[in-house]
């Protein structure tokens, strides 16, 4: 019996590296000059841990990639410096030796050329001291504050957003003791 059963984890562990790996970010956002830029692609399928390189081409100018700590999404980070096109290939090994690339272009601006304008109900809580505004370009994860210090009102204008990109925003109120609430329901803003 201990035979069989032994025989049997061999199997499912073999077969789980058998599966193959895919990158699963089909298209990353646009940057502007002087503003953080941040995105992550992410990978499923296969067995852990990921090895991820830049396959062929160039990240823009101060962007970096750094490996999650599970391995199973490359995080791209920084301020651009230079305006122009950046076109790039990544690719993941999952441990089983099967490969996935995804080729990617990412335009940074020089300047931006639109403004989100948000707007959000007050908090009925008391001893409000402001709020915060979080925004992400990949879905409704890899929230980053926007907002330097606290919002006194309920109106942000974000005028670091790139054209051509998908933006998602969520505020949160803070009270006098620094306690955040969770996050509003995000909502998605579409820049031409």
């Amino acid at each position: 019996m201990k035979s069989s059963l032994f025989f049997l984890l061999v199997v499912l562990s073999v077969s789980r590296c058998m599966a193959l790996v895919a990158i699963t970010t089909v298209r990353l956002p646009n940057g502007t000059v002087d503003t953080a830029y941040s995105a992550v692609i992410d990978a499923s399928g296969g067995c852990t841990p990921y090895k991820w390189a830049i396959a062929s081409g160039a990240l823009p100018a101060a962007v970096t990639a750094r490996v999650s700590s599970a391995t199973t999404s490359l995080k791209l980070s920084g301020t651009p410096t230079a305006a122009g096109t950046s076109s790039f290939v990544v690719k993941v090994t999952g441990c089983g030796g099967h490969v996935s690339k995804v080729a990617y272009k990412v335009v940074i601006q020089a300047a931006a050329k639109h403004v989100v304008d948000l707007s959000w109900k007050a908090s009925t809580s008391k001893n409000v001291a402001g709020y915060n505004l979080y925004r992400s370009s990949g879905g409704t994860s890899n929230w980053k504050k926007i907002n330097a210090s606290l919002i006194p009102s309920t109106q942000y204008s974000d005028s670091t957003v790139a054209d051509d990109t998908t933006y998602f925003y969520a505020a949160t109120t803070v009270n006098i003791s620094d306690h955040e609430s969770s996050k509003t329901t995000p909502i998605k803003v579409v820049i031409p």
